[in-house]
């Protein structure tokens, strides 16, 4: 079998780990041959094409990123679009696809699957962490780690000036991973996408904080919490989603802290750092474990489906139960770590 590889969406770590392992897997098991295209559903539009083999996939299970580039590119927005992608395949005489992306990229792959009948299985990937479908997915420990190293570095200096330090980390809808770096790392508020926001509740931690004493807090907040809204008729990308205010949430709470409080606050974006880097050991087993399971899928022409993480195990479900609806954090969870602030 001759099989396509794309990645799509926001890269993170464990990217090439998958495309490792799902090649030599096949190459080995199954006789399969690779074509990678560079920059996910946009390189399978404009034919931009690379092979894929043991050589070319060699040494790039710590890397960081993705060799095959990615875009936010989506098919059907354009004219032609999904009959483009059908015929891309035919042209590179592919027999199967497999994508590797979040909800936008799968949401592609199902729809191919489900309108087109085009043999696609789907491989998650989200810093978010917000898939439905899998318990985990590649490159979300490894943010929550970076986010970790970050606060237990600002803890310091936070304490040496007694400041009050708001660290806005990733999460547009879900805030997976706010609430578990500011458990590790000992935060004193946190605020998720999921449970409205109240400027005056965490002025209130922060004040509980300074009555005993402790003129420093640290305050963790997901970088889709609605404070500084971004306006529904701002501009989108090419799956609707609105984009990100160049002046995040973090520096509008920590001026109304400041406000509220009369203490100094300051704001610490990570950003993009999350993305970046060698992925911890866990995202590296888990990424290869995914990239094994969908060369097993393709061979066994399990289309329309996706790797996925339940417990220990490594399975496969549909791709429609994956983009259906956004893995977000439950009520008890919040409940649970919100004892701690303070």
């Amino acid at each position: 079998m001759h099989v396509g590889v794309l990645t799509g969406g926001g890269d993170c770590p464990g990217l090439n780990a998958v495309i490792r392992a799902a090649v030599r897997t096949g190459e080995r098991r199954h006789g399969m041959r690779f074509t990678g295209f560079r920059r996910g559903w946009r390189g399978v539009l404009e034919g931009e094409t690379v092979a894929l083999d043991g050589r070319a996939t060699g040494g790039i299970l710590h890397r960081g990123g993705t060799i095959l580039g990615s875009s936010r590119t989506n098919p059907f927005s354009r004219q032609g679009g999904p009959e483009g992608v059908r015929d891309a395949l035919a042209a590179n005489g592919l027999d199967a696809l497999i994508a590797i992306g979040g909800e936008d990229t799968l949401g592609v792959a199902n729809r191919l699957h489900g309108e087109l009948g085009l043999p696609v299985i789907g491989v998650p990937k989200t810093i978010d962490n917000d898939l439905s479908g899998t318990d985990y997915t590649f490159g979300f420990w490894t943010a929550v780690q970076i986010a970790v190293d970050a606060i237990d570095r600002l803890h310091t200096t936070a304490e040496s000036h007694d400041r009050v330090l708001v660290v806005e980390v990733m999460g547009r809808h879900a805030g997976w991973i706010a609430l578990e770096s500011g458990l590790a790392g000992g935060a004193d508020a946190i605020l998720i996408p999921e449970v409205p926001a109240s400027v005056a509740r965490v002025a209130a931690h922060v004040q509980a904080r300074a009555d005993r004493g402790l003129g420093f807090s640290i305050i963790v907040v997901s970088e889709g919490v609605e404070l500084a809204a971004t306006g529904s008729d701002g501009p989108v990308d090419e799956f609707g989603h609105s984009l990100l205010a160049k002046r995040g949430v973090g520096e509008a709470l920590a001026e109304r802290l400041s406000e509220a409080t009369g203490r100094e606050c300051r704001a610490v974006v990570l950003g993009h750092v999350q993305r970046g880097g060698t992925p911890i050991a866990y995202d590296r087993t888990l990424a290869t474990r995914f990239g094994q399971h969908a060369a097993e899928m393709v061979a066994a022409g399990r289309w329309g489906r996706m790797a996925a993480l339940r417990g220990a195990e490594v399975v496969d479900v549909p791709l429609a139960e994956a983009v259906g609806t956004l893995k977000t954090v439950p009520a008890s969870a919040y409940s649970e770590a919100e004892v701690l602030f303070g």
